[in-house]
């Protein structure tokens, strides 16, 4: 029997999805910060991203102008950023994403280091697994006592 699957570095598995994706990691963060600014007011200035993200202001300029190229956001003088239309449809999608992987973390005990594996996990998983944490949260929580009988079990 023939195994097509070729193994990889963590690294390579990460480059071989980078090459499929239009938006780097880096590129991802912010545009999700945007857009969660974004649902309170219509435009950001970035100093106010740059305190976000506790990055300096000259890196969020340059990361601001790729995501300018690829029509994600208009950014005009003085710092002032807003998302175009695909900009908010692709943010509205970083920010549901980066949600669901919070709650099913939440769901399954993750406490001290809920942030930190969150913005991790929301860079490398497939929206096909995105999809099914999504489903298994919900019948989480539609279902409790499933919920009481995964605790049972952690605690074995």
């Amino acid at each position: 029997m023939q195994n097509n699957n070729k193994f990889h570095t963590v690294r390579g598995y990460q480059l071989l999805e980078q090459n499929k994706k239009i938006l780097t990691s880096a590129m991802e963060d912010y545009l999700e910060m945007i857009y969660r600014y974004s649902l309170t007011d219509d435009y950001v200035r970035i100093n106010t991203i740059s305190e976000l993200l506790n990055v300096q202001a000259s890196s969020v300029t340059k990361m601001v102008q790729k995501l300018s190229e690829l029509g994600m956001v208009d950014y005009k003088k003085y710092g002032i950023i807003s998302l175009t239309d695909i900009g908010k449809e692709i943010g509205h999608f970083l920010l549901h994403r980066h949600q669901i992987i919070e709650s099913f973390l939440k769901l399954i005990g993750v406490r001290d280091s809920l942030l930190i594996e969150t913005e991790l996990m929301e860079h490398t998983i497939s929206v096909d697994t995105l999809n099914r944490l999504h489903a298994l949260t919900l019948l989480f929580e539609q279902h409790p006592y499933l919920k009481d009988e995964y605790d049972k079990i952690l605690q074995q």
